[in-house]
């Protein structure tokens, strides 16, 4: 064999690897939306989140909309701004209609450079505290939490999508 061809095939086994690599570490694909999430089950995910809420003492309002991102519950609890109703709402709307949570954006905006340009995609809320609600692999349905800090909102947030196993 030449030095050549030698190579050239070093450089092919090489780039047939790369692309490989690179394939390898493409992110999945979001789940498919599925059947909307129904009122019994959407009661099971806001009695986990108002119980997260009330064992820490945070006013909180919690809203949770099917896979079609229209309201199926909200509950503002005393005391708790009239503000994070609307937060609530655009955070549950982040979570089903870009199909991830919102901490995704939370965390990408804080990396800088040119993931600020998320800071113009309409529609999604960059605070954490939007999560999907999965069932079976797909959406059902969204939750968005509002009323304290972003990481308390994440938890409460948690414990509603706990709720639903």
């Amino acid at each position: 064999m030449t030095w050549k061809r030698l190579l050239s095939m070093a450089i092919g086994a090489a780039l047939t690897l790369t692309a490989g690599g690179a394939a390898a570490q493409a992110p999945p694909p979001p789940p498919a939306y599925g059947t909307p999430i129904t009122l019994e089950q959407a009661k099971k995910v806001m009695a986990g989140a108002e119980a997260e809420a009330k064992k820490n003492s945070w006013g909180m309002v919690i809203t949770i909309l099917d896979s079609g991102g229209n309201v199926v519950m909200m509950q503002r609890m005393d005391g708790t701004q009239l503000g994070s109703v609307d937060v609530a709402r655009d955070k549950a709307w982040s979570a089903v209609a870009f199909r991830r949570p919102t901490k995704v954006f939370e965390d990408a905006i804080a990396q800088g450079g040119a993931n600020l340009r998320l800071l113009r995609l309409t529609g999604a809320s960059p605070i954490e505290g939007g999560i999907p609600l999965m069932a079976d692999g797909k959406i059902i349905g969204a939750i968005g939490v509002s009323g304290g800090t972003a990481p308390q909102d994440g938890q409460v947030a948690k414990a509603g999508v706990d709720g639903l196993k």
